[in-house]
């Protein structure tokens, strides 16, 4: 017989399955000795008043747990020989594209702006130290994506648009731990996030794809509305029936391509503001009620929201025991974005809070067409990159003396590794954004009381939450409305936000050019 059963049980018990048994027996009463199994299904944290676990499990009682396979790599078919599609970009929607076209009989190729994991890693290095950007290769740019080298958060809210587990298990497949499937807020690391990612592409060239660096797409061949290949490094062409644009959010040129080639495109509500950094001990003491939050229980989390004057403001990416990073992709412009790794042991907490951006605030670019909100979005951008004397340091600012309007006579210890400049960050950001986040956090005092610290330091800007410009498409075929055979998907179409939502979104434009149901 089995049972689903959620427990509850103190930190200290939660990763110790022995302890599951005690608990189950008592709470079902039955003796230990007819429980043979207890698989785990889902655990959370609940730290609304006395911190504990809750635990969903499935009981084994009086019977085996079925003989069954470790989740491992599937045998996938040798499509070396069969109709090639084209994906521009390396990143989750891309790769997961590739293996679902590869299940369905079809060869990938892939052509992806950066370097390979293991080569992007020397330029994130020099980036981290301020020294250099390379505007192909960098946090955003690169095999594996945005995600890969900023964290590898698997949280997502897009469960009704695609198969999660599906995803989830083949990440495990390709090396992560089985912890993912089962947490509340799954989260692989930095740390080893490139690892599963060249699996991944390991899969993907045993199967007879192909995936190709350095390979910068800058053109589309289009003939009588229909997609006829891509054209690579202003020379190179490469025919294709079916190209998908899986490129990022913060390929900006693949925009201008686009419109310079007649296609059309959207302006975009995205968000902006600025990564906030706490210590993690006050974060913890904040969460967990207590001053310590001792050996059991992770760095702690949070997740805020609220409105001012009409505007939702919110924290996102929000990274325990983490990091500050550089994030530009382009000269003369300064972005910041957060990470963590595995064991999440930093001892800093950093998250971005941004305000929900609209058409109104873009107005004074509205000459600019479907790239009037992108133009925002780089001023504030340049403006940054400005305050903080044309460099890769980031202009900061104490968070106390940001909500009083006064500049920061010296800034706290930061995580952020180019450095700091103190900057009045309300003369970086838009009247429109900095004010909201001031009574913003105002507000998220109340809802965390200690939370509105001077220690606690903002650091500017972050701009890249999402795409401000959509590439349109025909949500029954995902095709563009203009080019039968051209599917724009991912974050960089303006479909999705994060890893999961961006690999689901993979398959279905998979799915759609196979031909197979969505």
């Amino acid at each position: 017989m089995r049972r689903e059963i959620e427990l509850k049980l103190t930190p200290s018990e939660a990763f110790d399955p022995q302890r599951w048994k005690h608990a189950v027996s008592a709470r079902l009463g039955i003796p230990e000795g007819r429980i043979y199994h207890i698989r785990p299904l889902k655990r959370s944290i609940d730290a609304r008043h006395k911190v504990f676990y809750r635990l969903k499990v499935e009981v084994f009682i009086g019977e085996h747990l079925p003989l069954s396979e470790k989740i491992s790599i599937p045998s996938y078919p040798d499509v070396s020989r069969k109709i090639p599609v084209v994906i521009v970009g390396a990143g989750p929607a891309g790769l997961f594209a590739a293996l679902t076209l590869i299940r369905h009989g079809f060869k990938p190729v892939i052509f992806e702006r950066g370097k390979d994991v293991k080569a992007r890693k020397y330029d994130i290095s020099l980036l981290n130290r301020g020294e250099k950007l390379n505007t192909e290769s960098n946090y955003c740019f690169g095999e594996g994506g945005a995600g890969t080298y900023s964290d590898g958060k698997l949280y997502t809210r897009s469960t009704k648009r695609g198969n999660v587990p599906e995803i989830l298990h083949t990440l495990v497949a390709h090396g992560a731990t089985e912890d993912i499937l089962i947490d509340a807020h799954p989260h692989i690391g930095t740390d080893k996030l490139p690892g599963i990612i060249a699996s991944i592409r390991r899969s993907i060239l045993d199967a007879g794809g192909e995936v190709h660096f350095n390979k910068r797409v800058s053109g589309l061949l289009v003939k009588n509305g229909k997609m006829k290949g891509v054209v690579l490094d202003s020379e190179e062409e490469y025919p294709s029936g079916s190209v998908i644009l899986a490129t990022g959010h913060s390929a900006r040129d693949i925009y201008r391509m686009l419109d310079q080639q007649g296609l059309q495109l959207e302006a975009k509500p995205f968000a902006l503001g600025i990564r906030i950094e706490h210590p993690q001990q006050l974060i913890d003491s904040i969460q967990y009620h207590m001053p310590d939050r001792g050996p059991h229980l992770p760095a702690a989390a949070y997740n805020l929201v609220t409105q001012v004057e009409g505007r939702g403001v919110f924290s996102f990416c929000m990274c325990p025991g983490g990091i500050i990073v550089p994030s530009s992709t382009g000269s003369n412009e300064l972005v910041v974005n957060g990470m963590s790794n595995s064991k999440r042991n930093s001892p800093y907490a950093n998250s971005g809070i941004a305000v929900a951006v609209e058409p109104a605030d873009w107005q004074v670019y509205n000459d600019e067409g479907p790239f009037a909100a992108l133009r925002l979005q780089e001023t504030i951008e340049a403006a940054a990159w400005s305050a903080a004397g044309r460099t890769l340091k980031a202009p900061a600012q104490r968070m106390t003396d940001f909500v009083k309007g006064k500049p920061s006579a010296t800034l706290p210890e930061c995580s952020y590794n180019p450095g700091l400049v103190s900057t009045s960050l309300s003369a970086v950001l838009p009247d429109f954004i900095a004010s909201r986040l001031s009574k913003a956090f105002v507000d998220f005092d109340a809802k965390m009381k200690g939370y509105l610290s001077n220690e606690a330091v903002l650091v500017g800007v972050e701009s890249r939450t999402s795409s401000p410009v959509r590439i349109p498409r025909n949500e029954l075929t995902l095709q563009h409305p203009q080019v039968s055979g051209l599917y724009p998907c991912g974050e960089g179409a303006g479909y999705a936000g994060g890893i999961i939502s961006s690999a689901i979104d993979g398959v279905r434009c998979a799915l759609a050019v196979a031909g197979k149901p969505q």
